[in-house]
């Protein structure tokens, strides 16, 4: 929480500190084009989010052939920014149980995050290039398969606590490997999904900023490194709703004076 209101408090001042460099006049005839396909693959990725968690459950061995549960992922994503930051927790809980169990409504639920984690660490990682410190991003990596993914849910367990007083959910190991039959050894098509949703992010951000900053010449490599870096550290801060406030002070810091400021604002409030 302290993060959060700190990486908040960054932004505000950054933003503050520059508001008389900063305008928001835009050609729409010029550029609207192109912001609404930055649009359109922002909106794209959480489809992309839908069908991963879609396959976590079917991994967890849930048979789910129709699509309701990608429609109903996408309008539970706006749950993210109430105030709470648990209910599209908890409703994706109560819709998995009419077709499942308790169990697998839990463990799927609470998962999908670490899936997202895991993939935006993963293309985070491709930083390697500039430092050998990346090649550590890919551990949370290690972790998802059949034989240690129990460790990640019950680590988790603790981080949802007050989710799972709501559901009164009892999570143990007895109850994971009785009521999961998890299909296979690595759940890679739920894995590419995240990926994915992390790439079509990563280019509805990169057509925005090519919109605003016509003289960019950053590798493009290096940009995915640090928005997947600031996207993951958006996801893990506790207490910041979608992220919001933490991407954007860990874009800013991140991307230090490669762009100019005022432009870089312009960018992340636009996207």
């Amino acid at each position: 929480h302290i993060f959060f209101f700190l990486s908040l408090l960054y932004f505000c001042i950054y933003f503050l500190d520059n508001i008389d460099q900063i305008s928001f006049d835009i050609n729409l005839k010029q550029n609207g084009i192109k912001l609404s396909l930055s649009f359109l693959f922002s909106f794209l990725s959480i489809y992309f989010n839908a069908y991963a968690w879609k396959s976590i459950v079917q991994w967890f061995g849930t048979e789910c052939k129709r699509n309701n549960l990608v429609s109903f992922y996408v309008f539970s994503n706006f749950l993210k920014y109430v105030p709470g930051g648990m209910w599209h927790f908890v409703e994706r809980f109560n819709f998995l149980q009419k077709i499942s169990n308790p169990q697998i409504a839990l463990y799927s639920t609470i998962i999908e995050p670490f899936f997202m984690l895991s993939a935006s660490f993963l293309l985070a990682s491709l930083g390697v290039f500039f430092s050998p410190f990346y090649f550590g991003l890919i551990l949370p990596l290690i972790f998802l398969n059949r034989k240690l993914i129990y460790i990640v849910l019950k680590r988790l367990d603790s981080l949802k606590g007050k989710a799972l007083e709501v559901l009164k959910i009892v999570n143990s190991q007895e109850q994971f490997e009785k009521s999961i039959n998890i299909i296979s050894f690595f759940p890679t098509r739920a894995f590419l999904f995240e990926i994915g949703f992390v790439l079509t992010k990563f280019i509805g951000f990169y057509i925005c900023l090519n919109t605003f900053y016509i003289n960019n010449t950053l590798n493009i490599i290096f940009l995915l490194v640090i928005f997947s870096l600031s996207w993951s550290l958006g996801l893990i801060v506790p207490g910041a709703p979608g992220g919001v406030g933490v991407f954007e002070a860990c874009l800013l810091f991140f991307i230090g004076g490669n762009i100019p400021q005022n432009i870089i604002l312009v960018i992340l409030i636009y996207f």
